[in-house]
């Protein structure tokens, strides 16, 4: 028995989407279509792909993380060369980028556009990702790159650098530091901290204020980035953030301040991640380059 293109492009989909619903949905093909694709590519590795998980759909079997990765190359292979003597015949294909959540809508919608200038004949797909999710679906190939903080990632994972960013302390409106020119982590310890129950996020900004020999005020954490700005706004308590959307307003109007810290803390580094046990296909080195040159050519968070 020999593998199809057709039967790849299923199991790649099904890695992807984390269900065999959610990739017969994309592809728009019948459930038992891919499930007997499936069941065929098993046959002839010999081995299990996927395990069934309860709840949470499938997860891919640690042989199956490397079936996929190298159905991924030979999908990719094979698009090249169907694009032989097309201008577009050097990069396409498929590329899925994940960008953790508070990055996404700042950065993916321009490097999106710029990159589909450049290479018209790729087909993008943006998923919004927690740290956690990111990491695993890396590993998994169920996303090709992460857009994300240095945070919490496998260490046999390469990161390319983008941006750095220093932190920054989150007030309301008349606050008794909104005045300073800078404010310092002692300053805020003595104000009731707000964070976003991300792990890796709660767990780095704690530690900035344990570096110092500090224990932030009892704090609360909010379910998201918006949501503990809009907390901040409304007198609730202060925060740490890298992240500054353009325009220091939260969702529901109301103004915030943003002060330079004056403690020496370390940059928090905007990367480009990706399993170095998989082969990046010449979409996502195309992507590398272009979100580098994005970076490079603006300022990022500058309020």
């Amino acid at each position: 028995m020999t593998l199809t293109l057709t039967q790849l492009r299923y199991l790649v989909a099904v890695a992807r989407h984390g269900s065999v619903t959610a990739a017969a949905r994309m592809l728009n093909v019948s459930q038992p279509s891919i499930s007997v694709a499936i069941d065929n590519v098993e046959a002839t590795l010999g081995q299990k792909l996927f395990v069934r998980q309860r709840g949470s759909g499938i997860a891919l079997t640690s042989f199956g993380r490397g079936a996929v990765a190298k159905a991924k190359q030979v999908l990719a292979e094979a698009d090249e060369l169907v694009g032989l003597g097309t201008r577009e015949a050097d990069v396409g294909g498929e590329l899925v980028l994940g960008c953790f959540e508070d990055l996404a809508p700042y950065f993916a919608p321009a490097l999106i556009r710029l990159f589909a200038q450049r290479c018209p004949a790729v087909t993008v797909i943006v998923r919004d990702e927690t740290f956690e999710t990111l990491g695993r679906r890396l590993g998994d190939s169920a996303i090709d790159l992460g857009l994300t903080y240095d945070l919490g990632l496998p260490a046999h994972f390469a990161r390319i650098l983008l941006h750095e960013l220093r932190p920054h302390a989150l007030l309301p409106q008349g606050h008794a530091l909104a005045s300073q020119a800078t404010v310092s982590l002692a300053d805020l310890a003595a104000h009731p901290l707000i964070t976003t129950d991300q792990p890796h996020s709660w767990q780095h900004m704690l530690d900035l204020f344990l570096s110092r020999g500090l224990s932030p005020v009892a704090h609360s954490t909010m379910s998201s980035f918006e949501l503990q700005r809009s907390m901040v706004a409304n007198g609730f308590g202060v925060a740490v953030s890298y992240t500054r959307p353009h325009g220091d307003m939260s969702y529901d109007g109301l103004p915030l301040v943003c002060k330079p810290l004056s403690d020496p803390l370390p940059m928090q580094r905007i990367i480009l991640a990706h399993d170095t046990r998989q082969r990046l296909s010449k979409a996502a080195l195309a992507f590398t380059e272009v979100a580098k040159e994005w970076f490079a050519s603006h300022d990022v968070f500058t309020g």
